[in-house]
């Protein structure tokens, strides 16, 4: 047995479901790029590994991923620290990142909401009030059936192990961000200059 192997041929399975999901991740960026430059947010969430993809999503909004344009404003709720913290100590960690959508998202908002399990019960109440908030709630989670899928207004439904999941969630994150900033609008007779490698 090689276990070298068996994890680059489980991460291929997981990427051909990435790849079966195409058209939702370019539709996403559309939808980025309709509301993003109005004045909308991009919030997301996530534990873990999970919660890293979520930061590396809005880093690569408010800096950017290739094109050289304006920041977009966006939110990893898992990155508040104090306000993790501070929720977590008076409320509960269940209620970590409701309550900062509550605080942050508005009609128009976008809620990226990332997991493995998709039964973490802070992400399934975030869930419920951006829901509530009036915010488009997308989910990227693992393949099975399972409540933040059935919650969220469309689901990035990933196979596989925890670990392949978590990888392609990087992939599918920067995907996301290419179908985006394809979509923007370019302003005519400008140079749009791309970030080098």
């Amino acid at each position: 047995m090689n276990p070298v192997h068996n994890h680059v041929n489980a991460l291929s399975e997981t990427l051909s479901a990435l790849r079966s999901q195409a058209n939702t991740l370019l539709r996403w960026g559309r939808v980025m790029a309709d509301r993003l430059p109005s004045g909308a947010r991009l919030l997301a969430a996530g534990n873990g590994g999970s919660a890293a993809e979520a930061q590396h999503l809005t880093a690569e909004l408010v800096g950017r991923y290739e094109l050289d344009r304006r920041p977009f404003s966006a939110i990893a709720l898992c990155a508040e620290s104090s306000s993790v913290t501070a929720i977590s100590n008076d409320y509960s960690y269940e209620e970590v990142f409701a309550r900062q959508v509550v605080a942050h998202g508005q009609p128009q908002d976008i809620l990226v909401l990332l997991s493995t399990s998709g039964r973490s019960e802070n992400l399934l109440r975030a869930a419920k009030a951006g829901a509530r908030q009036g915010m488009t709630v997308w989910a990227m989670t693992g393949a099975h059936a399972n409540p933040l899928a059935d919650l969220a207004d469309e689901a990035l439904l990933l196979p596989g192990r925890t670990c392949t999941v978590q990888e392609v969630q990087l992939i599918a994150v920067h995907t996301l961000c290419e179908a985006f900033e394809a979509a923007l609008p370019q302003p005519s007779g400008v140079n749009v200059e791309r970030r080098a490698s």
